[in-house]
């Protein structure tokens, strides 16, 4: 049996591991990404559209940055077009690409031969084009680390600051651009703004500080959660072994970390063992239904009834810690003996206060891109300390 101190002390390094790649990374392209920003924001005020695809667990990275362009958790902050491809990139890719769209290609730090072929032919019809990873394109990446846990983490908070720091581009420039009747939403569109030439700097140093903001969490969480998040993997190893599953669930950009969550469990890297895994956020048809007929609340608990066992274990994740439909869901989880596991954000919130979670895992913040990017070295590690105890 793997000592629990042991366990502690790698996922200690494994979290502090990643912010020496992270920081070393953005501090070397920020100010790519801040020019790519600049473009992308000249791009979206021509009518263009974020089309965004991934194959596997990188379909939750299209997920994910589209939900983040399309619904904004900052207030005040624009709806962009955006959307997830994914399901069949290269025939939607052909039938509605515009010279004017970017289009985003996610894949393994390997490489993926189809999302490359895609974004060639993107880039030559015009479009402003993200390989991530690869060597072609308007903006490329060359992955500093080939662990797929790793190389998705960076890629996570590389798209929130591409969504974040567009709309700086918006506000401080000369726009010039007539928005008819829909000035109203956009008061700021067709005014006069200053030239976005010196804001470069600006928004790459901002770029920095996120960096270091992320990796000021992260190590946070190294310091209070290890113990926590080495208990919470010891509970999903025991009742696996008894031949339950995991069951994850959260909205919006949580929905595509539980996607991601349960992708990572039963196709997982080369060489370690699948875990059993479903996650209620990636039923549409069932999300939909349950939602239009008895209530948003109620989307995975009317799941739960159907989907647990008593030997599983229910993961809600949630950035506030209040979600009414994640809070449910643990309620019901607990009436039916599963384990549970949150993944929360600010103090916790409801789902601590009411000790709804077996093992709350909390990002003690109150922003939530920041938030979700710590959540996802979180659970990755979780994984990876599962795998260790399939080891042991």
């Amino acid at each position: 049996m793997v000592q629990a101190s042991s366990l502690a002390a790698d996922v200690q390094h494994q979290l502090l591991e990643r912010n020496q790649i992270f920081e070393t990374f953005f501090a070397q392209q920020a100010l790519p990404l801040a020019v790519a920003c600049r473009e992308m924001s000249d791009r979206f005020l021509k009518g263009g559209r974020l089309l965004a695809f991934g194959r596997g667990p990188y379909a939750t990275d299209a997920q994910h940055v589209s939900v983040e362009f399309v619904h904004p958790i900052i207030v005040g902050k624009r709806a962009l077009p955006a959307l997830d491809l994914s399901l069949l990139f290269r025939p939607w890719l052909d039938a509605i690409l515009q010279p004017e769209d970017m289009v985003m290609g996610f894949g393994p730090p390997t490489g993926d031969p189809e999302a490359t072929a895609a974004l060639a032919m993107a880039h030559q019809r015009g479009a402003m084009t993200f390989a991530l990873p690869g060597r072609s394109g308007s903006y490329t990446l060359e992955p500093p680390s080939q662990n797929p846990f790793i190389h998705q983490e960076l890629i996570e908070i590389l798209y929130h600051t591409l969504w974040e720091t567009v709309h700086v581009f918006f506000e401080h420039r000369e726009l010039g651009h007539d928005v008819g009747d829909s000035g109203f939403l956009y008061p700021f569109l067709g005014e006069t703004k200053q030239q976005t030439r010196d804001t470069v700097e600006q928004v790459a140093a901002s770029i920095r500080l996120k960096a270091g903001d992320d990796a000021s969490l992260r190590a946070r969480v190294a310091q209070d959660e290890s113990g926590q998040i080495v208990n919470a993997a010891r509970a999903i190893h025991e009742r696996v072994s008894r031949g339950g599953k995991l069951i994850m669930f959260g909205n919006g950009g949580s929905a595509t970390d539980a996607n991601d969550f349960a992708i990572d469990c039963v196709l997982p890297p080369s060489g370690y063992h699948p875990v059993p895994a479903i996650s209620l956020s990636m039923e549409p048809a069932n999300l939909t239904a349950i939602a239009n007929d008895v209530g948003i609340e109620l989307i995975f608990l009317r799941q739960i009834i159907a989907q647990a066992r008593p030997e599983d274990v229910a993961i809600g994740i949630s950035t506030s810690g209040g979600s009414r439909n994640v809070i449910l869901a643990l309620e019901e989880a607990r009436k039916r003996g599963l384990a549970t596991v949150a993944l929360l954000g600010y103090d916790g919130g409801e789902i601590v206060r009411r000790e709804l979670a077996d093992f709350p895992l909390v990002v003690r913040s109150d922003y939530i891109p920041r938030i979700q990017e710590v959540q996802a070295s979180t659970y990755h590690v979780i994984r990876e300390t599962l795998e260790a105890l399939s080891h042991a």
